[in-house]
């Protein structure tokens, strides 16, 4: 790993692409409109980025369409598609510290998880999906012997994927891998809070051999660019990763216009459960401050909700603010740091307004609380105790490092506790009881639930939620199944 005066004298090099990419090219917006992109650690100006609107989308998704119909790229022999996409991960691989000081310069995500999480993860996705989909057969049905049934898999067309700023590569990576190894064509709109690594990609996309039109980059706002996308008569499926609220919007949208399929992946308030016959509290411990400050909190799957059985409640909370002491806040380009800042002024300005109404309900603030930082947009590691499931920081996803604490007596409790909420992403439980890790998985509305830790998995594991988190899933061969159609042919023999 480089030293801090390396990756600060690296960053200065970087030459960040700041106009959409429509049909193979860098294009300004049609108009002429931008946003600034700005360093969340210091507050400096990045780039100012072509700020799309729906002539935008209208000329990508015409792009996409063309190129979808002359068959360039969705009819190409599976291993030829996946010869592209594996190129492509070598590419991406090559300019790794690129793509790792890029999300960190852009919304302020530490240089140590870039690096050790992110990039990789976005090179193992893309890597593991193209060897995948050369091996993905059709069926033929058990009918009669004078007729042949045959079941079948195509692309579905045009696929609009819209992307949060919290994991800027690899969110878009799990979009991108399935869609295009399936033969699509894609129109991507990254969140305006951070667009840049997505515009680098898709110029690495074309080196590596992506006919033009199969990938556009669209960079602008929900409201405008967003908006236009989950309208559109011409796309046939749209992917989001975000908040319930926009999930909802872009639902309604669909029923608007072609009733196209809306997969979603969309906000979360996730349990931690610990209890008393957990192996190792301390263990425990780490677990659940990293669950909740891991990227400074600002992460779908957040251990936001911690339930800790009242027989070792005191020495676990001993043990919890003894390692969420060790996060923090500090230059994200510092190997050594644990926790950047929050992605802009808005967010953390939200993170001190839960905190404020948090005490104003009646919670204690035992760690941490409001940030005013001097410059930058650096949080405190939260915790708040004497939570209720009533108060609004139980019960809406604040997307920082506020951790709300309440004790438990009986399994049952922590179950009705931990499923008490709108959403349903993930769960972690720590437990040494291996029946009880059964049961309470079964038992926990949750698409996602880790025994014993949090945040593990790879890309053979699906990832997604229930309830008001969404449908469909990410990762996994599973993610195949939101971008390919089934195709029934009927013969009569």
């Amino acid at each position: 790993m480089r030293t801090l005066a390396e990756w600060t004298a690296l960053s200065e090099t970087i030459e960040f692409r700041s106009q959409a990419w429509i049909d193979g090219a860098f294009h300004s917006s049609v108009s002429g409109e931008t946003f600034p992109s700005i360093n969340p650690a210091t507050e400096a100006h990045l780039a100012d980025v072509s700020s799309c609107d729906t002539a935008d989308v209208d000329r990508a998704v015409a792009a996409a369409r063309r190129v979808f119909k002359a068959g360039d790229w969705s009819r190409r022999a599976p291993a030829q598609r996946k010869k592209v996409l594996l190129k492509l991960a070598d590419l991406l691989e090559q300019h790794a510290d690129e793509f790792a000081l890029t999300d960190t310069l852009d919304m302020g995500k530490t240089i140590s998880e870039m690096m050790g999480i992110d990039v990789p993860d976005s090179i193992d996705c893309l890597r593991w999906t193209a060897e995948s989909i050369d091996k993905i057969y059709g069926e033929i049905a058990p009918t009669k012997a004078s007729t042949l049934g045959l079941i079948t898999r195509e692309p579905v067309g045009v696929v609009g994927a819209i992307t949060p700023w919290n994991y800027p590569l690899m969110m878009a990576m799990w979009k991108l891998a399935p869609a295009l190894a399936a033969g699509n064509s894609v129109v991507l709109k990254p969140s305006e809070k951070a667009s840049l690594s997505a515009l680098r990609f898709a110029e690495l996309a074309a080196e590596a051999g992506l006919p033009d039109g199969v990938l556009n980059v669209v960079p602008g706002f929900g409201h405008t660019a967003g908006k236009a996308l989950a309208l559109h008569m011409d796309v046939d499926v749209l992917a989001f990763t975000g908040s319930t609220r926009v999930a909802g919007m872009l639902m309604g949208y669909a029923g608007q216009s072609n009733l196209k399929r809306v997969w979603i992946e969309a906000g979360g308030k996730s349990p931690v459960v610990v209890f008393d016959d957990c192996e190792d509290i301390d263990a425990a411990a780490l677990g659940a401050a990293q669950a909740i400050l891991t990227n400074q909190g600002e992460v779908c799957i957040a251990g936001s909700r911690l339930y800790v059985q009242n027989s070792i409640r005191e020495p676990f909370m001993e043990a919890l603010k003894r390692h969420a002491a060790k996060y923090v806040p500090g230059n994200p380009l510092d190997p050594s740091v644990k926790m950047g800042p929050m992605v802009d002024r808005a967010q953390l300005d939200t993170v001190n307004r839960y905190i404020g109404l948090a005490v104003e309900e009646g919670a204690d603030v035992v760690m941490g609380g409001i940030s005013e930082p001097a410059s930058g947009f650096y949080p405190q590691p939260t915790l708040l105790t004497g939570t209720s499931q009533s108060m609004t920081c139980v019960k809406e996803e604040i997307f920082g490092p506020v951790l709300c604490v309440a004790g438990f007596d009986t399994e049952e409790e922590a179950m009705r506790l931990a499923n008490d909420s709108i959403y349903g992403l993930a769960a972690s439980v720590w437990t040494a009881n291996l029946s009880r890790a059964h049961r309470v998985s079964r038992e926990l509305e949750s698409g996602m639930v880790w025994i014993n830790g949090w945040g593990e998995g790879d890309t053979t594991m699906p990832f997604g939620g229930v309830k008001g988190s969404g449908n469909g899933r990410d990762k996994s061969l599973h993610a195949l199944e939101k971008y390919s159609e089934l195709k029934s042919v009927w013969i009569s023999l």
